[in-house]
């Protein structure tokens, strides 16, 4: 129980799940636990490696794991947090994002103890008939209590009829699994109560739901979304990724290591509170992560690299957070094109040159070092923000941190 109840921010219901695990022990049988994935783009971010690594929680303990891909699903498109119905893909696109989600996720779960199915296999031969018969078991005043479908009916935008079928569709991916345990994030929560409903239904014990919560990208404000450009994806080149790690807040940092790692709560706990009393420096702390976050993919060694080539770039003659930090908006220096920012106002705004013309001569003289290089163009590239970047200027040195 310790080690599912990590990272949860709500299982319903926990005296259910411990009576299903000491069932299980005593009969031998294990858990049936399924989370499902929609393939709606070709890559995995570390904000799905939540549900999947409390899979794998499962999968250490003993437990059948189920990798649901919703093929079937992904034809509607899940409406939650939409406040529009989304564009809906084609078989073939849904199909090829399949594929690589097949070759992603095996990097965390064990694909010997991996039980993959894809949900086309019911729901493309449920017919009209049985198509009906899922529908009656549900109202429409029980579909407008979901609050994104409520917002948009009294708002008096577009609910496709379409879209109302995704909670039946999931849903019925329990009963046809016979799942005991289903993981999803909390947004997810109407959903996964639609799985309990219709088991119910149809006779059966009705499933554990334990719901994860939101993981926050990059800007630490919104859901981790590679539409949103705050997304690290877990194919990324391993110094790009320690790279992204390390440009996350303080605060931050701590959820990612709840959700993204396997270190015990009482552990993390422990190296807060060492942070919080000085024994321990956040940078340090942050650099770990990246390490251990970047190393479960990458492998240990390029996760050392990385390591090594950051604190090249950043860690120079004096470490970063020796260094006055100095808050910039981006909107105050950004260029031409998005992630690009205009070093001339960048070196204005953080104090180290009093006008831009004065920023501009000395980036001529090659006085300026950007992350330890020198820079002599007056545009330079951030790879995501929020962006820490380390500026000198002859012997003054800042941290700029641009969001």
């Amino acid at each position: 129980m310790d080690l599912l109840q990590k990272g949860a921010a709500e299982i319903i219901r926990v005296s259910d799940l411990r009576e299903r695990l000491e069932e299980s022990r005593k009969t031998g049988r294990p858990l049936r636990v399924k989370a499902g994935f929609d393939p709606t783009a070709p890559d995995l971010h570390l904000g799905h490696t939540v549900l999947m690594r409390k899979l794998r929680h499962f999968q250490q303990l003993g437990h059948t794991v189920i990798f649901l891909i919703g093929d079937s699903t992904a034809l509607i498109g899940d409406p939650t947090g939409r406040n529009v119905t989304r564009k809906p893909l084609t078989r073939a696109e849904i199909d090829k994002n399949a594929e690589t989600y097949k070759q992603q996720v095996f990097r965390i779960l064990d694909e010997k103890l991996t039980e993959v199915r894809y949900n086309s296999e019911w729901l493309d031969k449920l017919g009209y008939a049985g198509l009906i018969g899922l529908s009656a078991k549900v109202t429409l005043s029980q579909m407008l209590d979901r609050k994104e479908f409520l917002t948009r009916f009294r708002a008096e935008q577009d609910i496709s009829l379409h879209e109302l079928l995704y909670p039946l569709a999931q849903g019925y991916d329990s009963v046809v699994l016979n799942s005991d345990v289903e993981l999803g994030g909390t947004d997810q929560k109407f959903n996964l109560l639609m799985g309990r409903e219709l088991q119910r239904d149809y006779g059966q014990k009705p499933q554990v739901v334990l719901m994860t919560p939101i993981l926050e990208g990059l800007d630490g404000v919104q859901k981790m979304s590679k539409s949103l450009g705050n997304a690290i994806g877990i194919n990324e080149p391993a110094s790009e990724m320690y790279g992204k790690l390390m440009s996350i807040s303080d605060e931050l940092m701590w959820k990612y290591w709840v959700l993204l790692t396997d270190l015990r709560q009482s552990e993390i706990d422990a190296m807060k509170a060492d942070v919080a009393a000085g024994k321990l420096h956040p940078m340090e702390t942050k650099k770990k992560l990246a390490r251990t976050i970047t190393a479960g993919f990458h492998g240990e060694a390029a996760a050392e690299s990385a390591d090594e080539n950051w604190a090249r770039m950043f860690q120079q003659k004096e470490t970063a957070e020796d260094l006055e930090e100095v808050a910039i908006p981006y909107s105050d220096v950004a260029g031409p094109e998005p992630g690009q920012i205009r070093l001339p106002k960048l070196l204005v705004a953080m104090g180290l040159a009093a006008s831009g013309a004065e920023a501009n001569r000395k980036i001529a003289e090659k006085a300026v070092r950007v992350d330890g290089e020198v820079v002599e163009g007056l545009l330079i590239s951030v790879a995501a923000l929020p962006a820490r970047i380390v500026v000198r200027l002859g012997k003054r040195a800042k941290v700029a941190v641009v969001r």
